[in-house]
């Protein structure tokens, strides 16, 4: 089984800044890392008029759009179930780590996401026991209601890309390695 984490938030919390900056964080690691996206809303990425969009136009459940540099398969639901992450999972192509967005209400452990201008947004963290730490853009004792969990702000890339290693004791591609990237490694030395 490929390790799944998650970050999970409120709307406009930083979930996707965090997830591609953590992509980045392990690519730059030289681990292979897929993600998985949930939109709470109906979503395109094709246009009208395009022939992909014709082909599911016209009723095709499933359409690939294949390149010399991408490919992409779209699915429509229709009257089918919405997948489960797991399904999704199934038909993701090998990797070291799945960072998911969203799916809050999911299983896989997962950091929360808290910015301070979220007024009236409880924590997640008391009601979800799979969040294992929060990530802030504020000091660590203005987070809320989050208990001992471990704590980082959200631009400790470095030191999230760690935890989230060690939770899931990955081993470094290709051998032992630093746990910093080497800009980190530069603003260390500097």
């Amino acid at each position: 089984m490929t390790p799944v984490f998650g970050v999970t938030g409120w709307k406009n919390s930083g979930k996707t800044t965090l997830v591609t900056r953590l992509i980045a964080e392990f690519a730059g690691r030289g681990y292979r890392v897929n993600s998985i996206k949930h939109a709470h809303h109906a979503f395109d990425i094709d246009v009208p008029g395009t022939d992909s969009f014709r082909h599911r136009e016209a009723g095709a459940t499933e359409v690939a759009i294949v390149s010399g540099t991408r490919w992409a398969l779209m699915h429509e639901v229709r009257d089918n179930d919405v997948p489960t992450m797991d399904e999704i999972i199934a038909r993701l192509a090998p990797a070291d780590l799945i960072l998911v967005e969203g799916y809050k209400r999911e299983t896989q452990p997962k950091i929360e996401c808290r910015l301070g201008a979220q007024e009236g947004k409880a924590p997640l963290a008391p009601n979800d026991p799979m969040i294992v730490a929060v990530a802030s853009n504020h000091a660590p004792d203005d987070t809320g209601d989050t208990g001992d969990l471990p704590r980082f702000h959200l631009d400790a890339i470095a030191e999230i890309a760690d935890f989230i290693a060690a939770y899931h004791n990955l081993t470094p591609p290709g051998g032992p390695s630093t746990s910093r990237t080497t800009s980190d490694a530069a603003a260390q030395t500097a």
